[in-house]
């Protein structure tokens, strides 16, 4: 404990660089990615507001309406789409541009409050190509991804400006807004009659190996799941986790896509209780029914329950921690594992995890498929925190960053990595200390430390968002408990602001920010160029990809094996 002490006065400490007023229950923040707006959501509905006067520009309010869930991303230069949830599972889709904001699209609309859908989760992709929201209902989930008419809604904002700005106007705004257009509708799988494990495993054709794989998985979670639509697990919400996937070189669809490589390709997710990560080509699912439901493109295979995902800024890698403490990091240019990685044997189930994908890196070493390596942060659910460094060809190692909390207030409730901070992670505890993290080095950086008077809003949740380019953080806080407000204003929320890029402390961290379409962008000159150097890569690395797809193949069979001993054994008891 004195070690601690000392350590912790020897830390600095960064102060509030400034403060505003918040309206009343705040629930959410997001940032617009060009770092010029702050969308706020809270009871009665959502505002905009300018990061550099945090003046409000625009609101949108309406009675018994409480917003928990906002996203803001950027669709052309002067215009933004907003994706919400409030209280009661509701989804919509907003746009802001020229201080207006506009309803564009009610996801779920409720008809029959009997037979309503609950949106439990809603995304937009970057850039509003794109948007995927998860439901429930009477006990179904299901995932619905959504075609964005963005060329449609900037024609039709340009509409109702104009109407706006006309003087013989009454001032309502009359436009009938483009519909959404359903992508594909996605369900947990389910196995047609007849083809499942039947038969020898080792004559499978490679046409079966999906169909082989996903019956597998619903095999051995049989006596778990729901009989006829595997809608539970363990009697629980049937979780969907989903990533937006960039162009990768190698994917179905990639090459449709080369034109526009802002452009989402792909969508990668998995079931809550599954042992497979399911991708899905956007360009070819928009051209399916609705009603149809779409068989997964590639499906990647795993030995253990998938407990958390996460996908590179670039989405070339995609990381997967499973149970009995592995973490597996899939490489989409070949299509097979880059590593897999034993964190610890004695370790807790794993809680979340993420990339640490922001060091330096010269453009030769973006390219080259034998050289390529990944950081990962990885948290697990009692409080440890590892980092895993791995990559095709390297000596995988792991460092214990953090032991596991005597006391369950020093548990960490976000560790997240700062795109715009080498190397650094924000830490917040139960207790609401903030710090920053190097997890390279396995040192605490710097405390950041609100006002005496006010605490973090809700540790165990905060209310928060970083915004890229202003290298700012903004968290809310409340009045603490000791302290007594003058007047009504001042015992409201507020939203606390950290720069981090006026911080001499953090100068020698602060890394240019590059999008990752930037950052592709920078990467090939042309198409062809693209091509020749992926078929080189391919040339290079056949040997280890042959011994990766067998190895692959290998475990698989074993685990089929393994599951139709226990069926056996199940059927003569």
């Amino acid at each position: 404990m004195e070690a601690s002490c000392k350590s912790r006065e020897e830390t600095p400490s960064l102060k509030v660089s400034g403060a505003a007023q918040l309206p009343e229950s705040t629930n959410c923040l997001s940032c617009s990615e060009d770092g010029r707006y702050l969308s706020l959501g809270h009871s009665q509905g959502l505002s905009v507001w300018c990061v550099s006067s945090l003046i409000c520009a625009a609101d949108w309010l309406q009675d018994r309406l409480e917003i928990t869930s906002i996203q803001m991303t950027t669709m052309a230069e002067t215009a933004y789409l907003l994706g919400t949830v409030d209280d009661m599972g509701v989804a919509r889709i907003f746009a802001y541009q020229c201080d207006s904001i506009h309803l564009l699209s009610v996801i779920n609309i409720m008809e029959d409050i009997n037979k309503r859908s609950v949106c439990l989760t809603f995304e937009l992709s970057e850039g509003g190509h794109y948007g995927a929201a998860s439901f429930k209902c009477n006990g179904a989930f299901w995932l619905e991804i959504y075609h964005i008419p963005s060329e449609a809604w900037l024609k039709e904002l340009k509409i109702a400006v104009s109407q706006a700005q006309d003087p013989n106007s009454s001032g309502d705004v009359d436009v009938k807004w483009s519909p959404l257009s359903v992508a594909a509708k996605i369900k947990p799988p389910k196995i047609p009659a007849g083809t499942g494990l039947e038969g020898q495993i080792d004559v499978l054709q490679p046409t079966d190996f999906s169909t082989h794989c996903l019956a597998l998985d619903i095999d051995t979670n049989s006596c778990q799941w729901e009989e006829e639509s595997f809608s539970t697990y363990a009697g629980k919400t049937r979780h969907c986790t989903f990533h937006f996937l960039l162009p990768c070189g190698q994917f179905p669809g990639d090459c449709k896509a080369a034109s526009q490589p802002e452009q989402p390709v792909a969508v990668c997710l998995w079931w809550s209780g599954s042992h497979h990560l399911l991708q899905y080509v956007l360009h070819k699912a928009a051209k399916n029914k609705p009603d149809v439901e779409p068989m997964p493109d590639v499906l990647c295979p795993n030995a253990q329950k998938i407990l958390c995902s996460a996908v590179s800024r670039c989405t070339r890698y995609i990381a997967l921690g499973l149970d009995d403490a592995l973490v597996c990091v899939w490489d989409r240019k070949s299509g097979s594992p880059l590593s897999v990685v034993l964190v610890s044997a004695t370790d807790s189930a794993f809680l979340k995890m993420d990339f640490v994908d922001y060091w330096p890196v010269s453009t030769d070493d973006c390219q080259t498929f034998t050289t390529a390596q990944v950081r990962l942060l990885v948290v697990c659910k009692s409080g440890k925190i590892h980092t895993v460094t791995t990559g095709r060809g390297a000596q995988s190692c792991t460092l214990l960053l953090t032991e596991r909390p005597i006391d369950n207030q020093d548990l960490p409730t976000i560790t997240a990595s700062v795109p715009f901070l080498q190397c650094l992670s924000l830490v917040v505890q139960r207790n609401g200390k903030m710090f920053l993290q190097d997890v390279i080095n396995n040192k605490t950086v710097c405390f950041l430390v609100p006002p005496k008077t006010h605490l973090i809003t809700t540790p165990c949740n905060p209310v928060y968002t970083l915004n890229f380019k202003q290298h700012t953080l903004f968290i809310r806080g409340d009045q603490g408990p000791g302290s007594t407000a003058s007047s009504k204003e001042d015992g409201q929320s507020q939203l606390f602001i950290f720069h981090f890029g006026e911080s001499d402390i953090l100068k020698e961290y602060i890394v240019p920010f590059h999008s990752p379409q930037q950052q592709k962008t920078l990467s090939f000159a042309s198409l062809e160029e693209f091509c020749n150097l992926y078929l080189q890569q391919r040339v290079l690395s056949v040997e280890e990809r042959n011994k990766a797809i067998t190895q692959t193949w290998k475990q698989l069979q074993e685990s089929a094996v393994v599951v139709q001993q226990r069926r056996s054994r199940a059927t003569t008891s």
